[in-house]
C-alpha cells in the first residue's frame, strides 16, 4: 500500500515526463480544450486511482509497466515489429511499446480481408509464382513462415522492403513497405525445405536462403536413405535483389552446393566482416533415422557428436566465381559445385559445440556468436582470427567431403557460460548481448569484449531475467544491425501455460516486452499470439517506415506499382461483350458501384476491372459476389481485376464488404446469370 501511495504521489511528475499532459487548466492557442481531447487536455488524477490499483492487485512495478506501454489514442508507437506468422503463412505487424497488432500482411496463404487470392487476379498471379515446380502438388494452400528480414543499407535497416521464407516449401517472398503488400514469391527449384532464410547482405545485394533438411538435387529425384551420403545435398542460395524493381532477379541468383548436413540459421557479416556470411548446421553425423525400422531415432542420431559445423562463406568471392561461369545449371538455377567451392576458397567450417542453432554477428562485425542447444555456452569467434586462420591454413583437418575445418583454438575468442539451452543473440548500443536460454526459460544479458566493449566485466553474464516460458528467438530494437538502439527486447516464448485465460488445449504463444534501458531489465507486457506459431521478429524504428496513406494515383495497380492501363475511371464505366467474354469497367465510391447490374449468360467468362476512386484516407471498399467465392479489398486509389466463369445460373448480389458510410448496406448490385436453357 505504501509503495502504491508513493508511486501515485509521483505520478503527475512521471506523466509529465512521458507525454505532454497537464493536470490543471490548459490553454491551446488561446482557447480551452474540451475535456477528453488528446494532447494538452486538462486532466485530474482522482483519489480513486489508488483504490483501482489496490482493488486490481497492482504493484508499483505493474503501474510503471502500464505507463511505459500505454499509447493514448491518436499517438503512435516508437517501433514496429515484423513477426513471422508461422503456420498462418502471413507476417504480423506489431507496435512497440503498445504491443498492439496493427496488421497481418498476406503472403503465402489466402487472406479474405485483404482480398489476397480470394478474387484478385493480381494476388492470385503472385501466389501462383510459388507453386511447386514441374507439376508437383501444384497448388500450395499453407506455409510455415519463419524469418522476416528487413532490407538494409550499410548494415542498417532502411525500411523499404521485407523478405520472409516458407520453411515447408522453400519459398521466399518480397514485401514492399510502401503499401505493406507482397509483390513476389520465389520457389527454389532445387530444394524442398529451408530454414536459414530470409537474411540479407548489408546492402541487400542478396537474400540468403539455406536448405534445412537435405535431399537429392533436385529434391524430386528419388534416392533411398542408403544413398544419403552420396546423393543427398544441401544448398545455400543467394537470391539477387534488384532494389530499383523491388524484385528478386532469378537470372542473377546462384547457389552453392553443400554437404548433406542440415543447414540452419544464418547471418551476414557487417563492417569489418562484410562480404562473408555465417550459417550454422546440425547432423554432421549424417544420421538417417528409421525408428520404425529399429534404428536410433533422429534426435539421438543427430546428437551423438560433441560438435557440429558453422559454415563460413566468402559470398563476395562466390559472386565472382559465379560470374566467371564456374557454376552448373540445374532447373534454371546456377549452382557452384561443392568441389569448386572448396577449390576456390568459398567455404570453410568451424566446429560449434552440441547441436548449434543461432548464429549472430556483433554490430561492428568483429564477433560471430553461435550457441548449441545442448550446450551451456555462447561460443564467440573472432573474425580477425578467422581471416588469419584462412590465410595461414590453420586447419584441423577436412570433413568427409573435403571442406577445410579451421582450428577451433585459433578462431575461438571466448566461450561465455550462459545457461542450459542458449539459442539466439541480439545486441544493444552499450556493448551488451542478449541470449535466449530455452531450457532455463531465461533471457541472459552479457558483456562483449574488446574491441566492441572494454570493461572489467567483459565476457561475463551480468543479469538473467526469467521469462514465461521456453523462449525461442529474442529480438531487440534494431538489435542485429550495425546501430542497435538498446531500448527494448522482446522474448518470443513458445509456451504460455498460465499467462492467459484458457482458450482450450491449443494455447497462444507469449511475446514478452522487456525494457532494457535501465541498469536492470524490466518486464513490461505479455502479448498473446493466438495465430500460427511465430518464430522470429525484427524491430525497426517507426520513423524509418514511409508507407503510403493512399495510393499515389487513382487506378494504381499494387502488383506493377503503377497506374493500370485497364483501370476503370469515373465517366468511363462500361460493359463490353466479346463473344463469350464479358468485360466490365466499374468505379467504386461511397456509396455505390457503377454499373450496378451486370447481365451475363451461363458459361461466360467475366473480367471485371474495379477502381476505388476515393482519395480520402482509410476510405477502403470491399467487393464480394455472393456464391462465387470472390472478395476484394480496394484501398483508396487502387485498381484490381477479377476473373471468373459464370458457371452457376441465378441472381447473385454483390456488395461492399468494408463498412464505408451511413449507406454502406445500400452499396450493392446484382450479377444476373441467365441459364443456357430455361427450366422446363
Amino acid at each position: 500500500m505504501k509503495g502504491i501511495k508513493r508511486l501515485l504521489a509521483l505520478l503527475p511528475v512521471f506523466l509529465l515526463a512521458m507525454a505532454p499532459v497537464c493536470f490543471t487548466s490548459c490553454k491551446n492557442s488561446g482557447s480551452e480544450k474540451e475535456a477528453g481531447d488528446q494532447g494538452t487536455a486538462a486532466v485530474d488524477i482522482p483519489a480513486s486511482v489508488e483504490e483501482i490499483a489496490v482493488a486490481r492487485g497492482l504493484s508499483p512495478k505493474d503501474v510503471i509497466a502500464a505507463l511505459k506501454t500505454y499509447i493514448p489514442s491518436g499517438k503512435y508507437d516508437d517501433y514496429v515489429m515484423f513477426a513471422s506468422g508461422g503456420h498462418s503463412g502471413q507476417v504480423f505487424v506489431i507496435g512497440v511499446p503498445s504491443m498492439r497488432l496493427l496488421k497481418a500482411i498476406a503472403v503465402f496463404t489466402p487472406e479474405p480481408w485483404q482480398g489476397w487470392a480470394t478474387g484478385s487476379l493480381e494476388s492470385q498471379e503472385i501466389l501462383s509464382q510459388g507453386d511447386m515446380p514441374r507439376g508437383i502438388n501444384k497448388k500450395l494452400t499453407w506455409a510455415d513462415v519463419h524469418h522476416p528480414s528487413l532490407s538494409e543499407t550499410n548494415g542498417d535497416y532502411d525500411g523499404q522492403f521485407l523478405f520472409v521464407n516458407d520453411k515447408a516449401n522453400a519459398r521466399v517472398a518480397v514485401i514492399d513497405l510502401r503499401d505493406f503488400e507482397t509483390k513476389q514469391i520465389i520457389k527454389n527449384p532445387n530444394t524442398i525445405s529451408d530454414h536459414g532464410a530470409s537474411f540479407v547482405t548489408p546492402n541487400t545485394e542478396y537474400v540468403i536462403e539455406t536448405t534445412q533438411y537435405s535431399a537429392p538435387l533436385p529434391f524430386d529425384e528419388y534416392a533411398g536413405m542408403d544413398e544419403y551420403k552420396e546423393k543427398y545435398r544441401g544448398l545455400i542460395t543467394f537470391h539477387k535483389f534488384d532494389r530499383e524493381k523491388g524484385r528478386i532477379d532469378e537470372s542473377q541468383s546462384f547457389s552453392i552446393e553443400l554437404p548433406p548436413y542440415w543447414q540452419d540459421l544464418c547471418d551476414a557479416g557487417k563492417k569489418v566482416s562484410e562480404g562473408w556470411a555465417f550459417c550454422n548446421s546440425i547432423n554432421s553425423e549424417m544420421a538417417t533415422g528409421g525408428i520404425n525400422e529399429g534404428n536410433p531415432p533422429y534426435e539421438a542420431g543427430i546428437s551423438q557428436k560433441e560438435a557440429d559445423y558453422l559454415h563460413v562463406f566468402n559470398w563476395k568471392k562466390a559472386e565472382e566465381v559465379y560470374k566467371q561461369g564456374k557454376a552448373k545449371k540445374l532447373n534454371g538455377m546456377s549452382i557452384i559445385p561443392l568441389d569448386t567451392a572448396i577449390a576456390e576458397g568459398l567455404l570453410y567450417f568451424m566446429t560449434v559445440p552440441k547441436s548449434p542453432h543461432g548464429v549472430d554477428v556483433s554490430p561492428n562485425g568483429n564477433f560471430i556468436v553461435a550457441s548449441g542447444k545442448l550446450d551451456t555456452h555462447a561460443t564467440v569467434y573472432s573474425f580477425e582470427k578467422i581471416m588469419d586462420a584462412i590465410k595461414n591454413n590453420k586447419v584441423e583437418g577436412k570433413d568427409a567431403f573435403g571442406v577445410p575445418i579451421l582450428n577451433f583454438s585459433d578462431v575461438m575468442e571466448k566461450q561465455v557460460e550462459i545457461g542450459l539451452g542458449p539459442l539466439h543473440t541480439q545486441f544493444d548500443n552499450a556493448g551488451n548481448a542478449y541470449t535466449s536460454v530455452f531450457v532455463e526459460s531465461t533471457l541472459a544479458k552479457w558483456k562483449l569484449g574488446p574491441p566492441d566493449y572494454d570493461g572489467p566485466d567483459a565476457w561475463t553474464v551480468v543479469e538473467k531475467m526469467p521469462v514465461q516460458y521456453n523462449i525461442g528467438h529474442v529480438v531487440c530494437a534494431e538489435g542485429d544491425t550495425v546501430a542497435p538502439d538498446g531500448k527494448y527486447c522482446v522474448a518470443l516464448n513458445k509456451w504460455s501455460i498460465d499467462r492467459f485465460l484458457p482458450v482450450g488445449p491449443l494455447h497462444p504463444q507469449n511475446f514478452q516486452l522487456i525494457d532494457i534501458s535501465g541498469k536492470n531489465m524490466q518486464l513490461l507486457y505479455d502479448m498473446p499470439i493466438g495465430v500460427g506459431e511465430p518464430h522470429y521478429v525484427q524491430m525497426i524504428k517507426a520513423d524509418k517506415l514511409k508507407p503510403w496513406i493512399v495510393y499515389p494515383e487513382v487506378g494504381f495497380n499494387p502488383m506493377t506499382m503503377s497506374v493500370d492501363p485497364e483501370a476503370a475511371s469515373v465517366g468511363n464505366e462500361r460493359i463490353v461483350r466479346n463473344g463469350d467474354t464479358v468485360e466490365v469497367w466499374m468505379s467504386v465510391i461511397r456509396s455505390h458501384f457503377n454499373p450496378e447490374h451486370i447481365s451475363v449468360k451461363e458459361g461466360d467468362k467475366v473480367i471485371m476491372h474495379l477502381t476505388n476512386v476515393e482519395r480520402a484516407r482509410d476510405a477502403t471498399h470491399g467487393f464480394a459476389i455472393d456464391g462465387y467465392n470472390v472478395n476484394l479489398s480496394l484501398e483508396p486509389g487502387e485498381s484490381s481485376t477479377v476473373e471468373f466463369t459464370a458457371d452457376k445460373p441465378g441472381v447473385y448480389p454483390f456488395y461492399c464488404t468494408e463498412f464505408c458510410s451511413a449507406l454502406h448496406l445500400e452499396m450493392m448490385g446484382y450479377l444476373l446469370v441467365q441459364p443456357k436453357q430455361p427450366k422446363s
